[in-house]
């Protein structure tokens, strides 16, 4: 446990970058978390990461200890898809969650990558170290770890800027009259369900682009973009225009395509490598029982 005292003794930048420039020993991701649980002041005052430092300014720093990582390695198999010293790329399979909580204490992808590799990002929670972006529990497909404090600042930066190819097929209820089209509504929890999520007039602003890629009877397979990441996003968006995922459990109806939860797969994803700068793009096919029931629907006709 440290505290820090910091003089500004001339205007700076914002108050994130400014406490990374003068106390190097701390990630940027610990001073994010800090900045949330309220242990950095500025004269005494809360302030936001974006908060412009400014000369006389006196900046109060307590660095709580770490959380320990109550979390176990477990020899869980994984499709490692690429692997360097700052990135990982895995196909992670329906049925499993990314990280620990209070209902899925174990058997994560965050417990099958400590067996791995002892290589993985802090994390500001403790409980998800590596994890930048998550995909849900029924949900495959592709997902990019940290290894490092490095990568992490970098691929989050990617993703709030929004330059991440991150495409999606999914099977959806229904039939189109257009090939593509984008839904732009905010979303939020809902005030009805609370394991739900839903468009709400105050939610978050999310985007979600969608091609149609092939029609059946009564379902539709098409191809999803993100421009943003909320929780649920393309389920919940999907549901909005009367178009929700076949088989989805929570937002889709009871009469649907049988499989494991919703038909819905990460397919496409790509970043900058954090240190070369490289722009690498990853495809992986959806999962067999996904494609045997593609085979199914154009079988039917």
């Amino acid at each position: 446990m440290t505290d820090y005292r910091l003089d500004v003794e001339k205007d700076s930048n914002r108050l994130d970058k400014y406490i990374a420039q003068k106390l190097p020993d701390l990630s940027r991701t610990r001073i994010k978390a800090m900045l949330s649980s309220q242990t950095i002041r500025v004269n005494d005052k809360i302030e936001k990461a974006s908060y412009k430092v400014k000369s006389g300014d006196q900046i109060k720093i307590h660095v709580p200890p770490k959380k320990a990582l109550n979390l176990v390695a477990e020899n869980i198999p994984l499709e490692i898809v690429y692997e360097d010293q700052d990135v990982i790329v895995v196909n992670k399979p329906q049925g499993m969650v990314v990280h620990p909580s209070a209902g899925h204490p174990d058997h994560t992808l965050v417990n099958a990558l400590l067996f791995h590799t002892r290589h993985l990002a802090e994390s500001p929670e403790g409980f998800r170290p590596g994890i930048v972006h998550r995909i849900d529990k029924d949900t495959s497909g592709l997902l990019m770890i940290a290894k490092n404090d490095h990568a992490r600042d970098s691929l989050e930066k990617q993703l709030a800027a929004k330059t991440n190819p991150r495409f999606y097929l999914a099977i959806v209820h229904g039939n189109f009259t257009e090939k593509r089209g984008t839904i732009t509504a905010p979303i939020g929890r809902s005030p009805y369900n609370r394991k739900q999520m839903a468009v709400v007039p105050n939610g978050r602003s999310a985007v979600t682009h969608f091609e149609v890629l092939e029609q059946f009877s009564g379902y539709t397979l098409i191809r999803c973009q993100l421009e943003t990441g909320r929780t649920h996003q393309i389920r919940v968006h999907l549901k909005y225009i009367g178009h929700p995922v076949a088989g989805d459990p929570l937002y889709g109806p009871s009469k649907t395509l049988h499989g494991h939860g919703q038909f819905l797969h990460a397919a496409v994803l790509g970043f900058v490598q954090p240190s070369t700068g490289e722009k690498k793009i990853f495809h992986c096919d959806p999962p067999e029982i996904f494609q045997q029931q593609l085979k199914k629907l154009r079988e039917k006709g």
